[in-house]
């Protein structure tokens, strides 16, 4: 059983009940599910995931200081505390009174301005172009079980979805640096007789083409460790994950240089066809640079536009 599927039969169970019986005046302003850090919150988790940080356990994240008194939120702790230890076999650690960090009572104020910045969740156009994509997943990915007064369902939602000048800049950015890396640097190194350095630069070109695949979806790129497993799982370039795959892993000798030399070309091209298909560039050839600053001139925002085509990329 993955862990969604768990802590939500946990809270229907015991959860629900525990708030309608014992917080009857704030059971509608609390949103109860399970959000945030954890593969398991992502859906990636398996048995391996099972040896750390698995438990049936979920979030209740609580309004503003302003709208819940101390007394109540510290009841809360101390009934979520005490649910059953034990539930189909899986235990829950021990838990300080306060829930710990990742699951128990939570002030949705403390989630969001740990992942953003701001107790709201608020982005001014900067914070949006610095925030790494990995933070603005945690807030949008899991389930809420309980809306509550639907603020944070409604705040997921406005949060699922970058702005699109924001987009089109961290998209530059990275087919810039794939065509550096892949189209330009990889057969560089290799004519240098430097296979070393010709692995780095195909490292450099798979980092930034599972990103731009990302945003090409519309979709937040996770932390490092789950990205392959959430590219298989995108409609549009997701079959890439093996070609990606296979250029990490192989090595440069001569035959497999030149393999993955067309393998860089042919995702280049395919890549270049879903820009065409969404209209995000009006270039005609397979030079991934020249669609990158095609990319960059759909930007609406003239001071987003004219800004360094990298300033959105790290």
């Amino acid at each position: 059983m993955q862990g969604l599927e768990l802590s939500r039969r946990y809270f229907e169970e015991y959860g629900a009940p525990m708030l309608r019986e014992r917080f009857p005046d704030w059971a509608d302003r609390l949103a109860v599910g399970l959000v945030g850090s954890g593969s398991e919150c992502f859906g990636f988790d398996d048995a391996v995931s099972q040896d750390h940080d698995f438990e049936p356990g979920f979030c209740i994240f609580l309004p503003e200081e302003d709208e819940l008194d101390r007394k109540t939120e510290f009841r809360l702790e101390r009934a979520y505390a005490a649910l059953p230890k034990e539930y189909l076999g899986f235990s829950r650690p021990k838990l300080s009174p306060v829930g710990g960090n990742r699951r128990g009572v939570i002030r949705l104020g403390d989630f969001l301005e740990a992942r953003t910045g701001s107790r709201d969740g608020s982005l001014s156009p900067e914070r949006w172009l610095r925030l790494e994509e990995q933070y603005l997943a945690e807030i949008v990915n899991g389930q809420l079980f309980w809306t509550g007064d639907g603020r944070f369902a409604a705040l997921r939602q406005r949060l699922s979805r970058q702005p699109g000048d924001v987009r089109c800049k961290k998209l530059a950015g990275r087919l810039l640096l794939m065509a550096q890396s892949g189209q330009y640097n990889y057969p560089r190194c290799l004519a240098h007789g430097e296979p070393a350095a010709a692995q780095l630069a195909v490292g450099e070109f798979v980092r930034h083409a599972i990103a731009a695949v990302f945003l090409l979806n519309e979709q937040y790129l996770p932390y490092y460790k789950w990205q392959f497993r959430a590219l298989r799982r995108l409609p549009l370039l997701g079959e890439e994950a093996e070609t990606l795959e296979l250029l990490l892993t192989t090595d440069n000798g001569p035959t497999m240089a030149r393999a993955k030399q067309d393998l860089i070309e042919n995702l280049s091209g395919a890549m270049i066809r879903v820009l065409q298909d969404q209209g995000l560039t009006e270039a005609v050839c397979g030079d991934l640079e020249k669609h990158a600053w095609s990319v960059n001139d759909h930007i609406a925002d003239p001071e987003l536009r004219n800004a360094h085509i990298l300033s959105a990329v790290s």
